[in-house]
């Protein structure tokens, strides 16, 4: 696909932002872009453009494009003229993908959002390397050779920081039981 683009096709690239834009938003929203996470994603697939020349050949879309996302996100929150709060955070994570079918049960639904507040309020007492990979390898469900690639850390250094954030998580969670038919912190 990425020939294609360096191809000049310009249908090619319009697939991969398809691809790829459902991820994108929600990992932009994960990482505290708030209400501007479409704008960085935007802003992400133009940078992302213009960089397919340093693109490495054989390399992973998706990580990289991701990896490209969190830059934007930590510059947009760093120039932010306020603080987001975790009250605006959940709800742009939750308009970038609903968790809950409508069709639920109200009080499994209810639980759910208690359980996604108690996790992401958890997740903002996490320091910034260990609220990334946390966000990367479970909320975005990339494995760790991707979650590697996007933050550009050797994979050694991902399981160890995913481990420690993963015990921090437990101390900070202790009421918090994995859902039915999987371990979260496998």
């Amino acid at each position: 696909m990425i020939a294609r683009v360096r191809a000049g096709e310009p249908e090619a690239y319009a697939e991969l932002v398809r691809a790829h834009t459902g991820i994108a938003l929600r990992a932009a929203a994960a990482l505290g872009a708030g209400a501007d996470a479409e704008d960085v994603v935007q802003q992400a697939f133009v940078k992302a453009y213009c960089a397919l020349g340093r693109f490495r050949e054989g390399a992973a879309f998706k990580p990289w494009l991701l990896s490209i996302v969190a830059n934007e996100t930590r510059n947009t929150v760093r120039t932010a003229a306020r603080q987001r709060t975790l009250a605006g955070r959940e709800a742009a994570f939750a308009e970038a993908e609903p968790l809950i079918p409508e069709s639920a049960d109200p009080a499994m639904a209810t639980l759910e959002t208690e359980r996604r507040t108690a996790l992401l309020a958890a997740l903002e007492r996490l320091s910034e390397e260990h609220r990334l990979v946390v966000t990367y390898r479970y909320l975005l469900e990339m494995d760790e050779s991707e979650t590697a690639q996007a933050l550009a850390w050797p994979r050694g250094t991902v399981k160890s920081r995913l481990n420690r954030a993963l015990r921090k998580l437990g101390r900070l969670l202790p009421d918090f039981e994995p859902r039915e038919g999987g371990d979260e912190r496998e």
